[in-house]
């Protein structure tokens, strides 16, 4: 058994963990919606037509923030199309998916379902075909009460009361040569800037996302962002950007040690905000919004993207194994580790579409990445410490020298949350969690998510291949140990004296 010693000190504070790190993503894509949350004609159906087993099991999520309706989706979206009598809704035709869109499910009901779920709407505008003007007068619909055209409009549709909505993101992708839309940097830095202070001047109290590089790969990559944050400055709060990960060359080692990367790019992308911030004099810098990450290439080809002009195809329907699930424990912990400048984050998607969550019929089954996201999801509120870990460590093709051991920590007051990842395939690890200032108690409880293969994943046929389970540490002398079996992930709250 090998040994690690994970080092913290209740003094040395990265910052308080933002609950909207724990937030989902909701796009009209495939069978996220349609087949997905809504779906009238299954016997899970509610008097919303929303279906109760697939609700129920977000509620275990405890997600936050919910970006919605897009995506690619919404820069080829059009909201009033989709408000209004459902019998008066267009069938519209989405470019990004090439698929059809019913509107049956639009911004109110998603509205509705997120005060039911008690999420925090996280509403995404067209700058792709639609137009600054476009999303001011989503915002008045949506935030204004009175007798103006678009807060009359929502009362007509039966809303008396604005639906206060916070957040927004400035449209999505926009670096991205694929997006309906696309730009050069100052093109759209320049209308993100116009619809930013459009939307403030109707509501000066929202909260908004421009769009950052929303891939290392691309060459624009960190460019664009310093372009996009010297034009807006002042009038946005959060920069976006997005990572998806896979094991490309099917070697888990190398792919378990991705989160080198991701912590990377977190840090680089916080370096140009805080640049920006200094050379522009502005009030404080952009913090980060990781509002697009998972695991995602299985399913990334023509044949998955392409709808084939259908209503709700099945696309993007990834199938989650082990080492997946410990890929997705990785991307939390990078985003706890810096709490500091990330503070939304949403996993894309929740349903179906690249999502812990698959239904099929009637059916529904917990894929392996739903556990770990459950097991820090309960215990996320306080204060991120700085992790050492001391310990060994293996050399990764793409990705540098990774310790074994991938780790986080949270305090709650005197309650100290530790997730620990074991990234070894063949020996258990025996970690030592040291509290400088502070003595270990006692341990209050504690799950794992472990398997022998880490191709291991959960079917129809075999839902509980893998799953959570109760899994106790010892504490004695100050300290806790916790025996981490291969391949495993490990989410455990203490007792500090």
């Amino acid at each position: 058994m090998k040994t690690s010693t994970l080092h913290l000190h209740t003094s040395f504070k990265v910052g308080e963990v933002d609950p909207r790190v724990f937030g989902g993503f909701l796009e009209h894509l495939g069978r996220a919606v349609y087949e997905g949350v809504y779906e009238p004609t299954s016997k899970h159906a509610d008097e919303h037509g929303c279906r109760t087993d697939v609700l129920e099991a977000l509620k275990r999520l405890r997600f936050t923030a919910m970006r919605y309706p897009g995506g690619n989706f919404v820069s080829g979206y059009h909201w009033e199309d989709a408000v209004g009598p459902r019998e008066n809704r267009p069938i519209t035709r989405d470019l990004a998916w090439q698929s059809l869109e019913s509107n049956q499910f639009g911004p109110n009901e998603f509205l509705e379902l997120s005060k039911r779920m008690d999420w925090t709407p996280m509403m995404a505008v067209n700058l792709g075909t639609g137009t600054p003007e476009e999303a001011r007068n989503w915002l008045e619909y949506c935030n204004i009460k009175g007798p103006s055209k678009y807060a009359a409009m929502r009362e007509q549709h039966g809303y008396a009361d604005p639906f206060d909505v916070k957040l927004w993101c400035l449209g999505n992708e926009m670096d991205g040569p694929w997006q309906i839309g696309h730009v050069p940097a100052e093109t759209y830095a320049i209308q993100a800037q116009q619809t930013a202070r459009m939307m403030k001047m109707v509501d000066p109290s929202v909260e908004l996302v421009v769009c950052g590089s929303c891939a290392i790969e691309l060459p624009t990559y960190l460019e664009w962002d310093r372009k996009v944050l010297e034009h807006c400055k002042n009038d946005v709060e959060y920069i976006s950007l997005h990572r998806y990960v896979g094991n490309w060359k099917n070697d888990t080692p190398n792919y378990l040690a991705v989160t080198n990367s991701i912590d990377e790019q977190i840090e680089a992308m916080d370096s140009v905000c805080k640049s920006v911030a200094h050379t522009k004099r502005m009030k404080k810098p952009v913090k980060l919004s990781f509002d697009e990450w998972n695991v995602w290439y299985r399913v990334r080809d023509g044949i998955h993207n392409d709808g084939g002009g259908k209503f709700a195809p099945h696309l993007l329907e990834e199938e989650y194994n082990l080492e997946d699930a410990l890929i997705a424990a990785g991307f939390l912990n990078s985003f706890i580790r810096h709490a500091d400048s990330v503070k939304i984050a949403n996993i894309a998607q929740i349903v179906n579409v690249i999502a812990p969550l698959l239904t099929r019929g009637d059916e529904m089954v917990y894929q392996t990445i739903f556990y770990p996201i459950e097991m820090m999801a309960k215990r996320r509120e306080g204060i991120a410490l700085q992790v050492q870990l001391d310990g060994p460590s293996y050399a990764s093709e793409d990705f540098g020298d990774a310790t074994y051991i991938d780790s986080s920590a949270i305090l709650n007051g005197d309650e100290l949350s530790v997730f620990l990842v074991n990234r070894d395939l063949a020996s258990s690890h025996e970690v030592t969690v040291r509290v400088g200032d502070r003595s270990v108690a006692s341990c209050l409880n504690g799950e794992l998510v472990s398997g022998t293969d880490p191709k291991a994943a959960n079917t129809f046929e075999s839902p509980n291949t893998i799953v959570a389970q109760n899994f106790e540490a010892s504490v004695g002398g100050g300290v806790a140990t916790v025996k981490l079996p291969p391949m495993s992930f490990y989410a455990g709250t203490f007792k500090l004296g």
